[in-house]
């Protein structure tokens, strides 16, 4: 992996600015493409994005993707449920532990899918195509490394947002009952 040395200078801080800059460009933009993409299959953004997550992983929990996603294990169960339904992924028992199901994606079902997006990653490929084989390294180590520190920060930020949360007063209501 590609670290800076101890005898290079330091990145000038209006390009690391641009790198930032591209980066949120690349992010919003995988954003819009994702929510049209949905929209064509008739799936939320998210169910789009989670079902990506389930086929490079092959096989998860909706523990985990309850952790990837930061949502709550019931609304994973709807999204699995959504997904289940619509036949994009089956639940499997897991074979070590019974009481765990595990989801993976039913791999006929995502060929539609897969078709839209085949022209993009086709032109993509040409593109990324023009790079030496050490630039690629450089991109992938970028890519890897401030992914994970995402991953990092936001697991810091919904952290910090649960601490800052007053606690939810569970105060109920009395329904008055109309016929009386």
């Amino acid at each position: 992996m590609a670290k800076q040395s101890k005898t290079s200078p330091p990145a000038d801080p209006s390009l690391v600015e641009q790198v930032g800059l591209c980066v949120r460009r690349m992010g919003a933009q995988s954003v819009l493409t994702s929510q049209v993409i949905a929209q064509i299959f008739d799936l939320h953004t998210t169910d789009l994005e989670v079902l990506d997550l389930i086929f490079l992983k092959k096989q998860v929990s909706a523990g985990q993707l309850a952790e990837a996603t930061g949502l709550a294990t019931g609304s994973v169960t709807a999204l699995i449920d959504r997904l289940a339904a619509a036949g994009y992924v089956e639940r499997t028992t897991c074979a070590q532990d019974r009481r765990r199901v595990l989801v993976s994606v039913r791999p006929e079902a995502i060929e539609p899918i897969k078709s839209v997006y085949m022209d993009m990653k086709r032109r993509m490929f040409a593109l990324w195509s023009g790079y030496s084989a050490s630039e690629l390294e450089l991109v992938c180590d970028f890519l890897t490394r401030s992914t994970a520190l995402q991953v990092e920060c936001v697991t810091t930020i919904r952290a910090d947002d649960a601490a800052d949360r007053p606690a939810k007063k569970t105060s109920r209501k009395r329904r008055t009952n109309p016929a009386v």
